[in-house]
């Protein structure tokens, strides 16, 4: 290997002030002794004196870029695993396992890590607590949020300084991805086109990528979606903590009304054995009774009970929810008018909760049970909001208890479809008729299940 050039070098320090190397003499290019048939006969490298301090550049340069700066305190050792007080143990139980594979991943990146919660439930922190981390051991990393990794490359177009082209191929190329908040993104055709591209890329390529989103899989372009599933390569991991900024029980109390049927459970629940009721109609209220308590042991998804005003549709509801609570979970109990009310009123400036959170809190509740379902006015605002809760819990196969008095046949055909799925739903029809409370009735129940 020879210099580049030794003619000006003097005989003890460079320009710099710092002492020549033997090599380069100080200019910190060479040129590699080679046959005049190697590609890289005559081209300039940067020489060994220089190459930690190059690489140094290049990891400040990626730190600026990525925009860690911003996220430069959130780190592995404080993220909170047990969340705010008041979680339920699934909730702490899927933060905890959530840290362990990003650790695990920081240690070790290869392949790829999917973060997947509601907002605020700590993936961007741990998306940039590992690339902070890898960054710390010497790996190329870059952490862009999905709007900002499109918007940076549409600045490319007309900036000075760097191409589209090489911006593109550091971003496919990059040792580490770390793409914040999938789906946020305007979903043009020629954002979908260049986020494929650079999936598909590290897809082909096995590079390490660490991706975070509030979307269920089946809402993602279906290209990237199908990257996603491949078990060989992607790790999934659902946080179901709900959002750390915000106070969990003063949030839940703004919409879920369970707490005010905590008299409703399996052991208050009458079989109605002193009354004269048809054996048709007692078989009905004992099989939905029974379907009832296999839901509450073992929640999988949807249970609908239909039947007149009265008959116990809305008190074995409220049991499944207040019997989950024994479990440290949060169910989500919402009379649908009264649901539709509160989002509504989130319209109003003076409102203290977002439509966002709010429609965001009951869609993706880990059991939400939806009360009179019918009985709301069916303005096409109401039908829309109500379709966008049931096709999303119904792909992502949510755990959902519905009561209703109305026959299908006059709801939303598209809300009727999901529940007439037998796959998904089991429907109980409770033909007793309205329960008439008299002094001795609540010794009147035969048996308990639970």
């Amino acid at each position: 290997m020879e210099s580049l050039d030794n003619s000006s070098k003097p005989d003890k320090e460079n320009a710099l002030g710092e002492p020549d190397c033997e090599i380069c003499g100080g200019i910190g290019w060479v040129r590699q002794d080679l046959p005049i048939t190697h590609p890289d006969f005559g081209r300039m490298q940067v020489c060994e004196c220089r190459q930690s301090k190059v690489a140094q550049q290049s990891q400040e340069r990626l730190f600026r870029l990525s925009n860690l700066q911003a996220f430069s305190h959130m780190t592995l050792d404080n993220f909170k695993i047990e969340g705010r007080l008041g979680l339920g143990d699934q909730q702490v139980s899927s933060l905890q396992v959530a840290h362990n594979q990003a650790s695990h991943f920081a240690q070790n990146p290869m392949g790829w890590l999917l973060l997947m919660g509601t907002y605020g439930c700590g993936k961007t922190h741990l998306g940039a607590a590992i690339a902070n981390k890898v960054l710390e051991l010497g790996i190329p990393t870059l952490f862009l949020t999905v709007p900002d990794l499109l918007d940076w490359l549409r600045y490319t177009y007309g900036a000075q300084g760097v191409s589209y082209e090489e911006r593109f191929e550091e971003i496919r190329n990059i040792r580490l991805l770390v793409l914040d908040d999938l789906g946020t993104q305007n979903t043009t055709p020629w954002a979908e086109e260049k986020l494929y591209q650079i999936l598909n890329h590290r897809y082909i390529h096995h590079l390490p990528t660490v991706i975070t989103t509030n979307q269920e899989l089946i809402e993602i372009e279906g290209r990237i979606r199908s990257r996603l599933h491949d078990p060989d390569l992607v790790t999934i991991v659902r946080i179901l903590a709900p959002d750390f900024r915000s106070p969990v029980r003063d949030e839940r109390r703004t919409i879920s009304t369970l707490e005010l049927l905590s008299d409703s459970t399996f052991g208050s629940f009458t079989l109605r054995d002193n009354e004269k009721l048809s054996p048709e109609q007692r078989r009905s209220l004992e099989a939905a009774f029974d379907a009832a308590n296999k839901f509450a042991n073992d929640p999988h998804g949807w249970l609908v009970f239909v039947g007149t005003y009265g008959c116990g549709k809305t008190h074995l509801a409220a049991a499944i929810g207040n019997y989950r609570l024994a479990f440290g979970e949060e169910p989500i109990f919402v009379v649908v008018p009264d649901f539709l009310d509160h989002l509504r009123a989130t319209f109003n400036p003076t409102s203290n909760t977002s439509y966002d959170h709010l429609f965001e809190q009951v869609r993706s509740a880990p059991i939400l049970i939806l009360d009179d379902l019918g009985t709301q006015s069916a303005t096409p605002w109401a039908r829309e909001k109500l379709y966008q809760i049931f096709n999303y819990r119904y792909n992502a196969k949510l755990p959902t208890v519905i009561t209703t008095a109305n026959d299908l046949s006059d709801m939303d055909p598209r809300i009727r479809s999901r529940m007439l799925d037998t796959r998904l739903c089991s429907m109980y029809l409770i033909l007793a008729p309205a329960y008439i409370r008299t002094p001795d009735s609540s010794s009147t129940r035969t048996r308990r299940k639970n």
